[in-house]
């Protein structure tokens, strides 16, 4: 594995440099983030970056908790819950059950870690890099987290078993999981993947077919029953909050790569004078 500064070409979306930011704070960030990577190395402090960020990600977790608290006791967006559910009643067959339920699947417990492993040994295998496997295991262990924070704040109940399809899932319902996962590893995946992609029409194709996976993952989780609407919009709502942060990380690890610091500090040499 490599642990030169192998991550040139990953600087870039499209004409997009990655390690450039437009805003004062971002830049006053950026070149604070670069000065402790000289001292400690690039790739540490990518790590450290990202787990703070998983801290950060389930304490908005809990301010969204309490967002929806406010939201349900007022009856605002949670009145769509019911009828949107009723809507997707009419919609079910044996044959569309089945289909959604398969699809489903695939963001589940096993399919997702499944999809995730086999993109992690491919950009592994092919950047001879550390940076998707850390990326990858950060998004996906503070995706959850998030899960778990969120269900354990609310403990809202799914909808009635009556109203779903077998198999029947009985942990809280708010957020989402499914979608909560979908988004973030999904959404990671594809930001991997555009960063070596050189043509637009390419890159239009990837952020489609990823955008479509995690809207119909959300969608068949309503379908099937098993959450309520705003379930899947508040998982929709914080896996793109943790991507983003995910994904300033990431930028920020390249800057300081553009500007010098070695991905791993190395150790001091005890036979210098």
């Amino acid at each position: 594995m490599q642990t030169d500064r192998s991550e040139g070409p990953d600087r870039h979306v499209g004409d997009v440099d990655l390690t450039t930011w437009r805003t004062r704070a971002g830049r006053t960030g950026a070149d604070r983030w670069s000065a402790l990577g000289d001292r400690w190395g690039a790739l540490p402090l990518l790590v450290l970056t990202l787990a703070i960020g998983i801290g950060v990600a389930v304490v908005a977790t809990w301010a969204a908790s309490e967002v929806y608290d406010a939201v349900r006791e007022a009856d605002d967006v949670a009145v769509l819950d019911r009828p949107v559910l009723d809507w997707m009643l009419t919609l079910r067959s044996p044959v569309a059950d089945t289909l959604v339920t398969w699809w489903t699947d695939v963001a589940g417990t096993i399919g997702m870690p499944i999809v995730a492993l086999g993109f992690l040994v491919g950009f592994t295998i092919q950047r001879r890099a550390w940076t998707p496997l850390v990326l990858l295991v950060a998004a996906s262990g503070g995706s959850l987290l998030m899960t778990i924070a969120g269900k354990d704040l609310i403990g809202r109940a799914r909808p009635p078993l009556s109203d779903a399809v077998p198999p029947y899932e009985h942990s809280p319902s708010f957020p989402s999981g499914h979608t909560l996962n979908a988004t973030v590893i999904v959404g990671t995946i594809v930001y991997l993947l555009l960063l070596r992609q050189s043509r637009l029409v390419t890159r239009v194709w990837t952020i489609i077919a990823g955008t479509v996976f995690v809207v119909s993952v959300g969608i068949s989780r309503v379908f099937l029953g098993h959450h309520w609407l705003t379930d899947v919009l508040a998982a929709w709502a914080l896996g793109l909050a943790w991507l983003a942060l995910v994904i300033t990380a990431h930028r920020l690890y390249l800057t300081a790569l553009r500007r010098g610091a070695r991905p791993v500090k190395p150790l001091p040499d005890r036979h210098a004078n």
